[in-house]
């Protein structure tokens, strides 16, 4: 009789051990992330004032799709004043910077009016901010379905986020490049893609 228990049991055993075990699996990207030479997954997501930005918006331009976690935060602060300082000179290489996070457009929006007073943004940047906005997009990927084709999307504790990867694109649409950012790199980021894009263009 006991026996019998068990056996009628073990099903149901295992499948609520494998519910569980579903429950408590990182997010994972349902791609990989695509690599030098591979064309760039195409997107459409509003901005942080609720403007539409595509990637075919940009064809015949660089474009720099740089992912992070989370609005606010120590590193995707560092990150967003690196490129605010940078701007013009992605500008006068003929790149657009595109952010792109899993957060809604009224978070960027807030992390927008924050960067404003930011002290590692120049006194003429900060200015520039609450007068007229981040000088790039930051895109709300709130479906997480853009995180999902670039292979970006994971889960930190409770939270699915977007890892942070750059993705360097060529005016022809495709993957010029991929970094990694480690908190290693996060300082000079901005700075080497400038310089890899300059040797680039120089080819």
């Amino acid at each position: 009789m006991r026996a019998r228990f068990l056996t009628a049991l073990s099903p149901l055993v295992l499948m609520a051990l494998a519910a569980t075990a579903m429950a408590q699996a990182p997010a994972s990207a349902e791609s990989a992330k695509p690599q030098a030479g591979q064309m760039a997954p195409g997107f459409k997501l509003p901005d942080q004032n609720g403007k539409l930005h595509a990637l075919s918006d940009y064809k015949g331009k660089w474009v720099v799709v740089y992912f992070y976690p989370k609005d606010q935060t120590p590193g995707c602060t560092t990150e967003a004043c690196s490129f605010t300082e940078n701007v013009f000179a992605f500008r006068k290489a003929g790149a657009q910077i595109l952010g792109i996070s899993v957060d809604d457009e009224a978070s960027h929006k807030a992390f927008e009016k924050a960067l404003a007073g930011n002290a590692k943004i120049s006194a003429e940047n900060q200015k520039a901010i609450e007068e007229h906005g981040l000088p790039f997009p930051l895109l709300a990927d709130a479906t997480t379905e853009t995180a999902q084709k670039y292979g970006v999307l994971m889960k930190r504790g409770t939270m699915t986020i977007a890892s942070r990867d750059t993705f360097l694109i060529d005016p022809t649409g495709k993957i010029a490049k991929h970094y990694d950012v480690t908190p290693d790199k996060l300082d000079n980021h901005s700075a080497d893609l400038l310089a890899d894009l300059a040797a680039m263009q120089k080819k």
